[in-house]
């Protein structure tokens, strides 16, 4: 399957999140790092605009800054440092503004990376996971912590009779 392809649809479960109701998306849920259903969506699409930026990066040159100061940084500091700070930037913005963002960024990263030439990424193994962690490596990182997040918004099946 085509990279893009492959993205889409590893995204699309993460889509349900923006059907739930605001008070749902704000509820901590167990499983999840103590994140609630915001915080999730902060996170991933944080992440995903770090791979438009390296995108749009890679659409008008054959490297990418922010790539390497991302790994710098990661290497640096470490995950927990980078991630907490996402999660506290996400936190201040209003609600409205993480589901437009959770709506819209994804397919802004495959908009871009349709033309960014394949030999600045596709074919560019560095690039490529740079890219790859970002977002589908990423997604599956966090299944379990939407299933967690989800499981208490969905509705109780109802008993046979």
């Amino acid at each position: 399957m085509e990279f893009l392809e492959e993205e889409r649809e590893a995204w699309r479960p993460f889509e349900a999140l923006s059907e739930l109701e605001d008070a749902e998306l704000e509820r901590q849920s167990e499983g999840t790092h103590g994140w609630s259903g915001r915080d999730l969506m902060g996170h991933l699409v944080g992440w995903q605009e770090v791979a438009l930026q390296i995108a749009k990066e890679l659409a008008v040159g054959e490297t990418s800054a922010s790539a390497a100061r991302v790994d710098a940084d990661w290497d640096a500091r470490g995950e927990v440092v980078i991630n907490a700070e996402m999660q506290a930037a996400w936190a201040e913005l209003p609600l409205d503004d993480v589901r437009r963002r959770f709506s819209s960024v994804a397919g802004e990263v495959r908009g871009y990376l349709t033309v960014v030439p394949e030999a600045r990424w596709i074919k560019n193994p560095k690039n490529m996971e740079s890219i790859a962690e970002c977002t589908v490596d990423h997604y599956q990182d966090h299944l379990a912590d939407l299933e967690a997040i989800l499981s208490p918004a969905s509705p109780s099946p109802a008993p046979d009779t």
